[in-house]
């Protein structure tokens, strides 16, 4: 566990809050392209005329999505990126904690340091 000076706590926080928005318009982007693969298989399945019913146009449409490489590697990214958001969250998360703990370490130790003064000074040292 590293530690960071406490005046370096903002800029921290500020770059993990930036990795999570770029993991999240990643994300939104990839999920763009998704919605535009499942789209073209549901105009696939919805203009074939052989297939009679709904069930046969959801198995159509299955069939198209799982035979589209693009469509699986986006899929894989979604998972990817999903995965890497839920991290960067927990990283931004315990930074968010960490500067906490040290404003509370710091304030500490002024107060032991004003006690330590009083005591003295009620000694008279």
């Amino acid at each position: 566990m590293m530690s960071i000076q406490l005046s370096h706590y903002p800029s921290a926080i500020a770059q993990a809050a930036q990795r999570v928005n770029e993991i999240d318009s990643q994300l939104m982007a990839v999920h763009q392209q998704i919605n535009r693969f499942e789209g073209n298989a549901d105009r696939v399945a919805a203009f074939e005329a052989d297939l009679k019913n709904d069930s046969q146009r959801k198995s159509r449409r299955f069939e198209v999505l799982l035979t589209n490489q693009e469509y699986q590697k986006a899929m894989d990214m979604q998972m990817r990126l999903t995965g890497d958001k839920a991290n960067a969250l927990a990283q931004l998360e315990y930074l968010r904690n960490q500067f906490s703990v040290a404003k509370l370490e710091a304030r500490l130790a002024i107060a032991q340091q004003l006690t330590d003064f009083e005591s003295r000074e009620l000694v008279g040292l």
